[in-house]
């Protein structure tokens, strides 16, 4: 059996494990949705201390069909988290078992046996080696490992979850320029920072990150005309007269919407106007699309719109 096909059985041993954690989840990788991938991250952080990208998810994990493997340090991370040691020992042991199935029973059970001890040999030898390992590194690299903070982010009126794919934290330098540093729900603070934290639905918020902080709680408060305009791309509200005169209410007569379409194939460029006619009659198409970046004008209404569809 080739080490592709090993993978393929590795992937439904992932969804197997994922459906321990979150077993109200019934799929397979197909119907595996966004939400879906951002509880396997953090299932996955939780259990292993590692992390792994929504892109390398979309990419390795969600396809049927897989032409080549991934970094052997992320089929690491993926052993680890279905309770084995690394990808080394998965293929060991997968490919012994295929062999093993193909011989007499009577060798079978000589090369079984063989195997159990061979496997509770280097057992005993891995606790030890980790151990003295863990020694080591806990008295010298403790102060050369920096201490990652933890970002909570939570509804200010609800005190609901607000998802980290919802969010990003720019770190603000001297010159009050910001840069980008993450859009994972952990981040490395070696020094007394000012950050950013920007969501399309959420008003921004400017706070501070000390080193040594483990964990920060930071309450977002709802931009309240973002929240009406997905609530309108999400719902079934039928009043398209109401609706349409909400829209007119919150969104500035000179704004911009881009619509960003799917398969890189460009962008739709919409006018008030349009966009309202668009976004009156709620459709399945509209269910789909999904606010990335909202600018807000002097009088507070929405002056500029980028959506992405799924």
């Amino acid at each position: 059996m080739s080490e592709i096909a090993s993978f393929y059985q590795l992937k439904e041993e992932v969804l197997s494990r994922y459906k321990e954690s979150f077993p109200y989840f019934t799929g397979n990788w197909k119907s595996f949705s966004s939400q879906d991938i951002t509880n396997l991250i953090e299932d996955i952080y939780s259990k292993t201390k590692s992390t792994v990208s929504e892109k390398w998810i979309y990419t390795h994990l969600k396809p049927e069909h897989n032409e080549k493997l991934p970094r052997k340090n992320m089929l690491d991370i993926l052993c680890q988290y279905t309770n084995g040691k690394n990808w080394d020992e998965y293929i060991y042991y997968h490919l012994d078992t295929v062999n093993i199935e193909e011989k007499s029973t009577e060798n079978e059970i000589e090369i079984v046996d063989a195997k159990n001890k061979k496997k509770r040999f280097i057992q005993i030898v891995s606790v030890i080696v980790v151990f003295f390992v863990g020694i080591i590194a806990y008295f010298f690299l403790r102060n050369e490992q920096p201490i990652k903070t933890k970002l909570e982010f939570n509804n200010g009126y609800t005190n609901d979850k607000v998802y980290t794919d919802e969010v990003k934290v720019y770190k603000v330098d001297d010159s009050t320029q910001s840069n980008l540093i993450s859009t994972q729900p952990k981040i490395e603070v070696t020094e007394p920072i000012r950050v950013i934290v920007k969501s399309p639905l959420y008003k921004t918020k400017n706070i501070a990150l000390m080193p040594g902080d483990t964990l920060k709680k930071i309450e977002l408060y709802p931009n309240d005309y973002a929240m009406i305009l997905n609530a309108f791309m999400k719902s079934d509200i039928k009043d398209w007269k109401t609706r349409k005169e909400q829209l007119g209410k919150i969104l500035s007569d000179d704004v911009e919407v881009l619509v960003m379409l799917k398969n890189n194939l460009g962008i739709e460029y919409l006018n008030k106007e349009e966009f309202t006619q668009k976004i009156v009659v709620p459709t399945a198409s509209l269910k789909k699309m999904k606010i990335i970046e909202l600018k807000s004008d002097v009088e507070q209404k929405v002056s500029f719109l980028r959506i992405a569809t799924e």
